[in-house]
């Protein structure tokens, strides 16, 4: 998968509404789970209990659902590169959701859309829709929108 570049606010405009990806696949292993849990402090059963899990609604432990959207970074990364104004800042999201669990061992792929480009005193602000799916599975395990502000 190539990184796809945009170096004009025109560019980002004309992408708006096409999906861009996906990423290649990336396991959800136990160590990742753990180290998120260690890094929250969310260290509830469901997530770093293998033993307790496995009697649990899931079969297994699943990973956090915001283990999950702290992936996007990562798959933004591998899916688009902006290369326009001064900076680039996270403005943050509106809104998350996680429709699917992730299961210990799952594969997770991401897909990004932009879906909107607008003016503000900080800069312009790019809302982009990531969609992480989990191979085989019908129902993502994470669909959000991002805002990301280009500073001029």
């Amino acid at each position: 998968m190539t990184v796809r570049v945009f170096t004009s606010l025109e560019e980002l405009k004309s992408a708006l509404d096409e999906p861009i990806g996906p990423t290649p696949w990336l396991v959800v292993d136990q160590e990742r789970i753990d180290a998120f849990a260690d890094a929250t402090g969310d260290h509830q059963w469901i997530h770093v209990d293998a033993e307790r899990a496995a009697a649990g609604p899931f079969g297994r432990t699943i990973a956090h659902g915001y283990l999950t959207l702290s992936l996007i970074p990562m798959f933004g990364q591998q899916l688009v590169r902006l290369d326009l104004g001064q900076a680039r800042v996270n403005y943050g999201l509106n809104k998350a959701r996680f429709p699917s669990p992730v299961p210990v061992g799952s594969r997770l792929r991401a897909q990004a859309t932009f879906i909107g480009l607008q003016q503000t005193e900080a800069g312009t602000a790019l809302t982009t829709r990531y969609t992480i799916e989990i191979d085989g599975v019908g129902k993502p395990a994470c669909v959000a929108e991002t805002i990301t502000i280009v500073v001029h």
